[in-house]
């Protein structure tokens, strides 16, 4: 669609994904090395790149999850483009793309104000704590490999936790390049947890993390961290709002490197935040 002032916007090839995570890079982000396979996967659709004479200026994501749910993310304009409204009509784009559905983002907390005008809340702050990698897989016989479990089962799992249906996205996030995926199950021999940890641009990353219980979210963290060289950069987002979460990062010497604001527009979900020990992505929710 064209802008005027020679700024369109338009849905993103696959390669210009690359090219958001890239610049997400560039901010501070620090995305995995294979993320923009799985969120292309998610909705292929759900990209929009501004450019200017055919040079890409900004980006912005527009997810669609199941009928009901987007989620925005990778919303930036190169610096040298920045202060002229570009950044705005992509947004407004992006919130079209989405109208009717309710919407998530996970933004800076400076922009909240900003994100406010749009009808976005705040509904609690997410928490990066970082770490280091390494350490031993624990000895219990409960966990095991996420090809023990079917897809199906863990896709169901899944379900609660998110506001939308995301099957296509896990589907590839579970078996991505340089990543694990584990489950945990409980004393009946039923699914009670899962999370993947993946190899980032710095480091790595454990989301999600979600089990039934604190000690399983334990048990799981602790086997997922060993799949990580020893003392390189590990990372894990927490929602704010879940004490035993931060509780457990802060037990294994994790602090605080970076956080986001979770807002809603429209009716906020109702998600069980009490086993959610880690958020699976800031760009896509």
């Amino acid at each position: 669609m064209q802008q005027g002032d020679g700024y369109g916007i338009r849905t993103m090839t696959r390669s210009e994904v690359d090219l958001a995570v890239d610049w997400a890079a560039e901010e501070g982000w620090n995305p995995g090395l294979h993320d923009a396979e799985c969120f292309h996967a998610a909705d292929p659709k759900g990209f929009l790149i501004g450019l200017i004479d055919q040079e890409p200026i900004a980006t912005i994501s527009a997810v669609k999850y199941g009928d009901a749910f987007g989620f925005i993310g990778f919303y930036i304009v190169r610096p040298d483009c920045r202060g002229k409204g570009y950044g705005l009509q992509i947004w407004n784009a992006a919130m079209a793309c989405l109208a009717g559905r309710s919407i998530g983002l996970d933004g800076v907390v400076s922009q909240q104000a900003n994100y406010a005008k749009s009808g976005f809340t705040l509904a609690y702050r997410n928490i990066r704590y970082g770490g280091t990698g390494g350490g031993a897989v624990p000895d219990d016989p409960r966990i095991a490999p996420r090809p023990c479990f079917p897809l199906a089962d863990v896709q169901a799992y899944d379900r609660p936790f998110f506001p939308g249906s995301r099957e296509a996205f896990l589907t590839h996030w579970l078996v991505q390049p340089q990543s694990t995926a584990l489950c945990i199950r409980d004393e009946n021999g039923q699914l009670a947890g899962y999370g993947v940890v993946r190899t980032c641009r710095l480091g790595h990353k454990i989301g999600p993390l979600l089990a039934d219980t604190p000690q399983l979210a334990q048990r799981l963290f602790l086997a997922l961290k060993a799949h990580t060289p020893a003392e390189t950069p590990i990372f894990l987002d927490v929602p704010e709002v879940n004490p035993a979460a931060v509780a457990l990062a802060e037990r294994h010497g994790m602090t605080p490197v970076f956080e986001t604001a979770r807002m809603y527009a429209g009716t906020p979900p109702h998600l069980p935040l009490s086993r959610l020990f880690g958020v699976t992505t800031f760009e896509l929710g």
